[in-house]
C-alpha cells in the first residue's frame, strides 16, 4: 500500500474514531495535547504517559493538559505516526523499529546484542548519541522527547523450549515488519513473519506462527503466555520506546511551555524506568506462576548465530554510530574516566 494510501486511511479510521468519541478535532487546543498510543492502560509507558501529564498541569498551574487516548483508538502506530506529522495528533508513543523507515539512523537499535547491558543502554541513551537519533527525526517534521524503557525482547514459543538458536530451525516467528528485525530471526534459523500485534494472539492460538519475541511486561498483559508456554530470555535486541511530538504542533509552543513540557517529560522517564523494572519482575513471577517455563540461556550461540548481521552494520553507513555505542560500553567508559580495570 503507497504512503498516499495508507495517509487517506489513516484519515478516515481516525476520523470515525474521532466522531465516536465526540471529538471535532485533534488537532492542538491551545495548550490542550492530544497524546494517541497503542497501549493498554496497564502498561507502564501509559502509566508513565499519565505521570507526565499530571506534571504539566502541575508545572504549568493549569495552562498546559495532556488528552490521553489509548488502546490504538486513533489508528496504529504507523498511521499514528502519519497523523502526527501532519498536527492531527499532537504526541504519540512508537518503538524504534517503527521509526526505521522514517530514519535510517534508528536501525541502530535493532542490531542484536548492541548493548553489553541495562547501564550501557541508558549511558547511550543519555549522551549525545541518543539525542542526535532523536533529532534526526526533525528532517520528518517529528520533534523526539526522549526515550521510555521497553527492556530487551525474547522468544517466546507455543511448542517447544528454545535453549539454543538450533531449536528456532524452521519455526515461524512473529517479527515487526523491519529489516533488520527480520534478518536478525532469520539468522538465529527462524523464518521470520511480520504480523501486525493485534492479530499476534489469534496467530499464536491457530498456529499461524509458533512464536514471537517481545519484553516480559508486554508477554503477560498482551496474554500471550496463555497460548505459548515457553519463555527464553536469550535478549536479543534492546529496542526503546520513543516519545514524539508534532513538529508543527511544538514549533506553536511558546519558551515557557517548551520548557515545561520538556521538564515533566524528563520526570516520566525517571518514573517510568523505575515502573518498568517493576513491571518487569512481576511479569516474570506472574507467567511462571501461570505454568510458563522460563529459560535463561546461554547467549553466547546466540550471539555467534547473528555475528554476520551485525558485521554488516559494522561496515555501512552506521559504522561511525556503532563505534560511538561501543565507546560508551563499561570498559571503554571507564578507560576514558581514568578507571581502567575498575568495576
Amino acid at each position: 500500500m503507497s504512503v498516499t494510501r495508507r495517509l487517506a486511511t489513516a484519515l478516515l479510521a481516525s476520523t470515525f474514531a474521532l466522531a465516536s468519541l465526540g471529538c471535532t478535532s485533534v488537532v492542538q487546543d491551545g495548550t490542550n495535547l492530544k497524546l494517541a498510543h497503542t497501549l493498554n492502560a496497564d502498561h507502564p509507558v501509559h502509566k508513565a504517559m499519565v505521570f507526565m501529564g499530571e506534571r504539566l498541569d502541575e508545572l504549568s498551574g493549569g495552562e498546559m493538559s495532556v488528552q490521553i487516548y489509548p488502546n490504538g483508538q486513533l489508528g496504529s502506530e504507523r498511521e499514528l505516526v502519519e497523523l502526527l506529522q501532519i498536527g492531527s495528533v499532537s504526541m504519540t508513543k512508537v518503538s524504534t523499529i517503527s521509526m526505521e523507515g522514517f530514519s535510517d539512523e534508528m536501525k541502530l537499535f535493532s542490531i542484536p546484542y548492541l548493548f553489553e547491558d541495562s547501564d550501557h543502554y541508558w549511558r547511550v541513551l543519555n549522551s549525545d548519541v541518543g539525542q542526535g537519533l532523536l533529532d534526526t527525526l526533525r528532517d520528518v517534521r517529528i520533534q523526539g522527547l526522549g526515550y521510555y524503557d521497553a527492556g530487551s525482547r525474547s522468544f517466546y514459543m507455543t511448542d517447544a523450549p528454545i535453549n539454543t538458536p538450533a531449536d528456532l530451525k524452521g519455526k515461524k516467528v512473529r517479527v515487526l515488519p523491519s529489516p533488520t528485525s527480520i534478518a536478525t530471526v532469520n539468522a538465529l534459523g527462524a523464518s521470520a513473519t511480520p504480523i501486525s500485534w493485534g492479530e499476534l494472539y489469534t496467530a499464536l492460538q491457530q498456529g499461524i506462527v509458533e512464536g514471537a519475541e517481545n519484553n516480559p511486561p508486554s508477554y503477560f498483559l498482551s496474554k500471550h503466555y496463555e497460548t505459548a508456554k515457553y519463555y527464553t530470555l536469550d535478549e536479543h535486541t534492546s529496542v526503546p520506546d520513543l516519545m514524539i511530538m508534532s513538529q508543527r504542533v511544538y514549533d506553536n509552543l511558546s519558551d515557557q511551555e517548551e520548557a515545561w513540557l520538556k521538564q515533566a517529560m524528563a520526570e516520566s522517564v525517571v518514573y517510568q524506568r523505575k515502573l518498568w523494572d517493576e513491571a518487569s519482575t512481576d511479569a516474570i513471577e506472574k507467567v511462571k506462576a501461570a505454568g510458563v517455563q522460563v529459560i535463561y540461556p546461554d547467549k553466547a550461540p546466540f550471539r555467534e548465530a547473528v555475528k554476520d548481521v551485525r558485521a554488516e552494520f559494522e561496515k555501512g553507513e552506521l559504522a561511525p554510530l556503532i563505534r560511538r555505542v561501543e565507546a560508551l560500553n563499561g570498559a571503554n567508559y571507564r578507560a576514558t574516566l581514568g578507571l581502567e580495570g575498575e568495576e
